[in-house]
């Protein structure tokens, strides 16, 4: 038989094109059919065009070809629904045959699913927060930053009468409400105290405003009334079990008592607070009589009109600062000040509007009521779950081109006996969709079980919807999609087999099949490297958080909560303690190096001088006792500590190194002051006209009493009282038997008051939580990658061995060894891990640089931690294929040869 040329074929593909066949699978299949007829014409003599136009004689040339192609339709459109019952009994047989690749598919695209459930799950969740409030759309928080005085502060914060002032003189403010939160109360019903730490003061109209589901009272006058207060339903069980609520009295603190005067149903999760007890604004002075715009203790929330836009309003915010700060600038800085010169000098105060959906993933702020999250984690999460879903995918696409030679004939006897190409597509496409819906199947039992895992890991309550029916019409859908996408290429790869090479044995996938198949092995493992490279990276920052030098010990302190319930029995607390041997030394102070503590600041200048612009520095200022110092662990770089031999200590400063620059403190600070402004007469005001000074007796060593995404900003240690809480330096190997003795002392100061008690190291810690769990679900992640990865490269080298039977055979009887063959067939996949990490090498740095930037102190990332990712992901692929590769290393040649 004459074989054609590969212009003859084109020219019959051109001609057919030309008389009208233009049904793609009848095309395919007329080619096949008239070439092979005209190979046989000739070979009886013809020539090219005269074997042709004979063949087409066959066809009823035109009309007949047009009148095939009709047919063609109406048949194939008659018979879809008895094909798709074919289609679904040859999947399920096909499936059952070749069990061990099914099984991998099924399980690795199971385990993908399975980790996009979850993580959806959660960026849903995220994505939720605050959103079921009616007026959600209409209402914002306002933030304020300032710069000055070298401390930048980024707050949700703003000052008592800015509510007030929004609502008087912007007609796009419906109402204006103020939250301030006072920390935590003990609460109790007669005797025994419970501390409650979600309490906040609120203006009455916050109901107008929030949404808050209401189970007794009124939500119109709650809390219109002075030591009036709202509690959550948990709330009112635990005080009020089995009884009604309302008209009902708590004591606050051990001496303020407060009408309950409605109860709310118990906040729903994804609210960026959750209030317990909320107390009426009316009984708090500082709100009703603050007139001081300098002061920022509240969060202010305004509810805006209908079609009224926060960026308008924002663009009015610089006017308001000029109308009510801009005079108070001038009492503080002189006459000669105005907001305009405050700018010039670098300094800073803005007021911004956040819409209240925004704030959980958008606000780190001073300030916050909760730790927010952050909408990098939903970001990163949602690009892990769709690596790792292509990675699922790309392993059923690398199975099944890489099994396509199986196949093969196959493809050419079902085209032979009359099947088009649209057939075999859904036929195959029939089979990916089959095995995604076992997989989805397999995955919702996968993600039940993972779940508390999850949410342990998390710190979510996350559910499967399993009752919802919407959530089973989304699961079929994405079984559907993911079948497609994953069969897609496999299909049309397939059946575009010509059966005229098939059956003749010359079927060649060429080099298409053989890059693509390793392009797609270089990507999973690029994928799972950089993940790798990200785990790493998290676990070392968090390691040199908790090893660098902070400044201060956070090791073997006690911390325990609540003080003040001791009463003047505080100091006396202290003193029974410290006869404990194993207690070296314990410290009075509100004030610690960790977030949650209590915060102070305030302005200062040099003494001698008049205050500007130039020389004021904004410092924190914390009150200290005698031991604060020792008992922290911190160091004295200049002068002294302070001590009980100076009564004059009481009216002195110690400076953190940071203050000591700003005041240019360079060398002993004996004979140095700071000077700063008297308090009014008003709560939170100044006295303009009279100054106090502070003898500088000390210089401390910098320490970090902040996250170290920030720098160690200036900081003064003054001697005076602050009773929220108590520290214990111990030193004991039995840390249950000092939390023992210490509760007991406790309970003999203060019976009835509950004990409550910490760890310095662990509430440093504490600071790094959201990094921790990132890290902890990263790893998890990158090990799940890696897994589905090496997962599809078993079955691609048990695949490629049983293609090289006969060649490993024969090798070995020609002498190989075992361990040369084991190379051999793992060569060429250890090629593409290499070339992966080539590729994930620049993406994981610039991965690890952009997460970094968070960091003010960051440990340095070096060469060895991509390294170690590679040879991680090396060494782990190396092991999925060397089990197959010497499995077929090892076997009887006898077996693979006897049949040559």
């Amino acid at each position: 038989m004459t074989p054609l040329t590969s212009e003859h074929i084109d020219y019959i593909i051109k001609d057919l094109h030309y008389r009208g066949i233009i049904y793609e699978t009848l095309q395919d299949e007329l080619v096949d059919h008239v070439c092979s007829g005209v190979e046989k014409e000739m070979a009886q003599g013809m020539k090219f065009i005269e074997a042709y136009r004979e063949v087409l004689k066959t066809f009823g040339h035109t009309a007949g070809l047009r009148e095939t192609q009709k047919e063609t339709y109406e048949v194939e459109n008659q018979k879809a629904n008895i094909m798709f019952k074919n289609y679904l009994k040859i999947a399920v047989r096909t499936l059952t045959k070749q069990r061990f690749y099914s099984v991998i598919n099924i399980s690795g695209l199971a385990v993908g699913i399975a980790s996009c459930l979850v993580i959806l799950l959660f960026v849903l969740n995220e994505l939720s927060y605050d959103r079921y409030h009616e007026k959600a759309d209409r209402i914002h928080r306002i933030n304020c930053e300032i710069l000055f005085g070298g401390n930048h502060l980024r707050m949700s914060l703003s000052p008592a009468p800015l509510a007030a002032g929004l609502a008087a003189d912007y007609p796009e403010v419906e109402l204006a409400v103020r939250f301030w939160n006072p920390g935590s109360y003990l609460v109790k019903r007669s005797v025994e105290n419970i501390k409650e730490n979600n309490v906040v003061f609120a203006d009455p109209d916050i109901f107008k405003v929030f949404t808050f589901s209401f189970l007794s009272g009124n939500p119109e006058n709650a809390l219109k009334d002075p030591n009036s207060v709202v509690i959550s339903k948990r709330t009112a069980d635990k005080f009020f079990p089995h009884e009604n609520a309302l008209g009902q009295q708590l004591i606050l603190d051990n001496h303020d008592n407060y009408k309950v005067t409605g109860v709310y149903e118990d906040l729903p999760v994804a609210n960026h607070f959750h209030f317990d007890l909320i107390l009426s604004m009316e009984g708090n002075e500082d709100a009703r009589k603050n007139v001081n715009w300098l002061s920022n203790n509240y969060n202010t929330y305004v509810l805006l009109r209908e079609g009224a836009r926060y960026e308008d309003l924002q663009a009015k915010f610089p006017k308001m600062i000029d109308k009510y700060i801009g005079p108070l600038v001038k009492v503080v800085l002189g006459p000669e000040a105005t907001m305009e010169k405050f700018y010039q000098a670098g300094n800073k105060l803005e007021y911004t509007i956040m819409p209240l959906t925004d704030i959980h993933l958008h606000s780190d702020l001073t300030g916050d009521f909760e730790p927010n999250s952050d909408i990098t984690y939903v970001y990163l999460f949602s690009a892990v779950a769709l690596f790792i879903l292509i990675i699922a995918c790309i392993n059923f696409m690398n199975l099944s081109t890489a099994r396509s030679a199986n196949r093969a004939r196959e493809v050419g006897v079902r085209k032979v006996m009359g099947s088009f190409r649209s057939h075999l597509i859904r036929q195959f496409l029939t089979e990916s969709i089959l095995l995604s819906l076992f997989s989805f199947l397999l995955a919702v039992g996968i993600a039940l079980l993972a779940m508390p895992l999850f949410n342990g890991l998390s710190g979510k309550q996350l559910t499967i919807p399993l009752t919802n029916p919407t959530f089973y019409a989304l699961l079929f859908a994405g079984a559907v999609l993911t079948g497609l996408f994953a069969g897609l290429y496999p299909s049309f790869f397939l059946s575009a087999f010509k059966p005229v090479n098939v059956l003749k044995g010359n079927l060649s996938l060429g080099m298409k099949s053989g890059f693509i198949r390793s392009a797609l092995v270089v990507f999973q493992f690029a994928i799972s490297i950089v993940l790798v490279v990200g785990t790493l990276t998290v676990q070392r920052q968090l390691s040199f958080i908790q090893n660098k030098k902070i400044g201060f010990s956070k090791d073997q302190v006690i911390v325990i909560h609540d003080a003040y319930a001791l009463g003047e029995q505080l100091q006396s607390f202290k003193n029974e303690v410290l006869k404990n041997a194993m207690i070296s030394s314990g410290t009075i102070s509100g004030f610690l190096p960790v977030s949650g503590t209590s915060r102070s600041d305030n302005t200062y200048w040099p003494e001698g001088a008049q205050p500007t612009q130039e020389n004021m520095v904004s410092i924190q200022n914390w009150a200290v006792d005698y031991d604060y110092i020792k008992t922290l662990g911190m160091k004295i770089k200049q002068g002294r500590d302070f001590s009980p031999e100076f009564p004059s200590d009481s009216n002195s400063v110690i400076l953190n190194e940071s203050a000591a620059k700003m005041f240019e403190i360079t060398d002993n600070p004996a004979g140095k002051k700071i000077s700063t402004f008297s308090e009014g007469k008003t709560p939170g005001s100044f006295d303009k006209e009279r100054t106090r000074s502070f003898p500088v007796i000390g210089v401390l060593e910098d320490f970090h009493f902040e996250s170290l995404k920030q720098n160690i900003t200036p900081l003064c240690l003054f001697l005076r009282r602050s009773r929220g809480l108590v520290s214990f330096r111990f030193e004991a190997k039995n840390t249950q038997d000092i939390i023992q003795r210490v509760e007991k002392t406790w309970k003999s100061f203060a019976p009835g008051q509950p004990f409550e008690y910490s760890f310095l190291d662990e509430d440093f810690g504490r600071m790094y939580s959201n990094e921790q769990r990132l890290g902890k679900i990263f790893g998890i992640f990158a090990g799940l990658a890696i897994i589905i990865a090496c997962l599809g490269l078993f079955a691609l080298t048990s695949f490629t061995s049983e293609q090289r039977t006969k060649e490993i055979g024969i090798r070995k009887v020609l002498g190989a060894s075992v361990s040369s063959i084991v190379v051999l067939l793992s060569k060429e996949f250890g090629k593409l891990i290499v070339i992966a990490f080539v590729l994930a090498a620049p993406l994981a740095w610039l991965a690890v640089d952009w997460w970094l930037k968070n960091y003010t102190y960051k440990v340095e990332i070096g060469v060895m931690v991509y390294l170690m990712a590679g040879l991680f992901a090396f060494v782990i692929a190396w092991l999925t294929m060397s089990y197959q590769s010497i499995k077929a290393a090892t076997s009887n040649p006898v077996n693979s040869l006897r049949s040559e």
